[in-house]
């Protein structure tokens, strides 16, 4: 480095308070000149280097959920990658040049000699460091819960959509067949005395019994079934007799039972007594429809209050397998392929805790464990009692943890998931909730074909920290 980049190193704040004896902490850095969009180092590379900016700028980005955000900009006199060389991690943000640069960049020898022999500098560093990660980690854990709050809304919706539409498709149809029963009905009334139609109501009655207490069918012997029958409708002129019948199917109906119904009727009246029981039949499946459907919204709404513990104190004693089953529900999206064993203790005791943060928890790691079976194996949640603690266990038959990643699993920042889809705090934020907020611990043990996850929560606490923890996933 000759003098002059020497002299425009040293003009810098960081320093400018360098005497002459100390030079030799930043002699051995190197001037260089960078055109502006050049990348400098990308999100989870490993770049040994320190970079303060002389002139010109760069930029600093951070990929949430597979979209890029801007950190921050790096104008002439601040510096980057001290946190890299502090830490000893891969950079935590893509580094690009905005405007053509010159930067001072020392490597990581000569970073660690500056940060030993200049103590007003490594002062500087650590106190600069220690601001940027605060700062990162409550803007991560923002974005980390907006994500998450996309994320379970999406999946909700999705859940909230279909019995939503089953419903509204079940309303639809209702409307078109009670107006055929009804006018079914008024044919029937005026070709048939009271006799004839006291058998049509008791036939009726008798079929939709039937109806409620009907086997479920495989494809095969539904779809045999049905032709059967069509092919009797058809004989007695019922109209679209392909379209009823698997409704006479569904009731548990068969050509021989509708002999029986329509041998008591007047010929002539045949196919509209058989088209009046279809419509009545149907009618009652589109009701049971309905009724499943909102059944269905209505489980979702109270799992999502179960789960946010809407409109109940933060802190309160809780059950800890009603927070497990609603955080399942809220996840529901995500485990359709999955084999989930619930392995509960119902005789443990409810404990005094903070339910939401612990939902939070339990979605981090179910959440894992998902990701950890690829979507497609099988987890087991189970709990116990142990020592006076309440213990709940996650275990997925993944391929489990690698065993040098195992040393890192509760460091910021730190995740196995693709730049992008993870922020590395998951893990971070359950440990402060568990340990922090309620006095417990969490475990795990890792090896190829069973990941286990143990949180350890006191039965008997005698007061739990009121401070907020950041709600995060």
């Amino acid at each position: 480095m000759n003098t002059t980049d020497l002299q425009q190193v040293r003009s810098m704040p960081l320093f400018v308070g360098l005497d002459d004896a100390q030079l030799g902490c930043i002699e051995p850095g190197e001037v260089i000149e960078v055109p502006a969009s050049t990348v400098l180092v990308s999100e989870g590379e490993w770049l040994p280097f320190f970079f303060l900016v002389l002139e010109g700028e760069v930029r600093l980005s951070r990929t949430y959920d597979r979209q890029t955000i801007l950190l921050g900009v790096i104008k002439p006199g601040n510096y980057t990658g001290e946190i890299t060389l502090l830490l000893n991690t891969p950079w935590l943000a893509t580094a690009r040049v905005g405007k053509p640069a010159r930067l001072f960049r020392l490597g990581e020898e000569d970073f660690w000699h500056m940060m030993t022999t200049c103590r007003s500098v490594a002062r500087e560093i650590f106190h600069t460091a220690a601001n940027k990660m605060r700062n990162l980690e409550g803007y991560s854990l923002q974005r980390e819960k907006l994500v998450s709050l996309g994320t379970m809304a999406a999946g909700l919706a999705h859940e909230l959509n279909n019995p939503a539409a089953a419903a509204q498709r079940a309303a639809a149809h209702m409307q078109q067949t009670t107006d055929k029963v009804q006018c079914l009905l008024c044919q029937l009334s005026r070709t048939l005395d009271h006799d004839h139609m006291e058998h049509l109501a008791t036939a009726s009655d008798n079929a939709l019994q039937q109806l409620a207490t009907a086997p479920s069918l495989d494809h095969l012997e539904r779809s045999d079934r049905a032709d059967t029958i069509a092919t009797w409708l058809d004989a007695h002129s019922v109209a679209d007799a392909w379209d009823v019948a698997p409704t006479f199917v569904s009731a548990g109906l068969d050509s021989a039972w509708l002999e029986e119904f329509t041998a008591k009727i007047p010929a002539a009246s045949h196919a509209d007594s058989l088209g009046w029981l279809e419509a009545r039949l149907n009618l009652k499946s589109l009701l049971l429809q309905v009724e499943q459907s909102t059944g269905r919204i209505a489980e979702l709404v109270k799992a999502i209050r179960s789960y946010s513990y809407m409109d109940q104190s933060p802190m309160q004693e809780i059950d800890i397998h009603e927070g497990i089953d609603s955080t399942l529900t809220m996840l529901g999206h995500k485990l359709k392929n999955l084999t989930v064993v619930r392995a509960f203790d119902r005789s443990v005791p409810r404990i005094m805790a903070y339910g939401s943060e612990l939902n939070q928890v339990w979605t981090n790691l179910i959440d894992n464990a998902i990701h950890a079976v690829n979507g497609a194996g099988k987890i087991c949640i189970g709990t116990s009692l142990e020592d006076d603690q309440l213990v709940v266990e996650i275990v997925d038959n993944g391929s489990g943890i690698p065993a040098n990643v195992q040393p890192h699993l509760f460091e910021p920042f730190f995740t196995t998931k693709p730049i992008g889809t993870g922020t590395g705090l998951g893990l971070v934020i359950s440990n402060r909730i568990v340990g922090d907020r309620h006095g417990g611990e969490i475990e795990f043990e890792s090896r190829p074909g069973e990941t286990r996850f143990k949180v350890r929560l006191p039965i008997n606490r005698a007061q739990l920290p009121s401070s907020p923890t950041p709600a995060n996933r």
